[in-house]
């Protein structure tokens, strides 16, 4: 009996960990556009980052500027006030729901339609 419960506990460790595979890899990023109201746009550079994520293609109707593999930062209370606009950066997705409870403006400014939660790695 002890056998089938420590392997129950495993198994049910090993499936909680690999649901996070995402979660906890890390990827690069680069900030590529750093609009009003915290409408920031984010560029993958990793090729491992999952797809259905990303806007495969955009173009900023504002510029006309045309930007592959990105995505809005949905994240924008604790996203780092020292990254500027054309800086690299790592990060993890964390799409958990939290609050988002910060002071933002509701001005536009196009960005593109898929957003992620991520944390920057320091």
């Amino acid at each position: 009996m002890k056998k089938n419960n420590l392997f129950f506990i495993l198994t049910l460790i090993f499936a909680a960990c690999n649901n996070d595979d995402d979660k906890l890899k890390t990827f690069k990023g680069k900030l590529v556009k750093k609009g009003i109201c915290m409408n920031y746009v984010i560029e993958v550079k990793d090729s491992d980052f999952p797809q259905d994520m990303l806007e495969k293609k955009w173009t900023d109707d504002s510029s006309d500027k045309k930007y592959e593999k990105v995505f809005r930062l949905h994240s924008i209370c604790d996203f780092p006030d020292s990254i500027k606009e054309n800086d690299s950066f790592d990060f993890i997705i964390d799409n958990d729901i939290k609050d988002q409870l910060c002071a933002v403006c509701y001005a536009y400014t196009p960005t593109p339609e898929k957003s992620v939660s991520i944390t920057v790695l320091e």
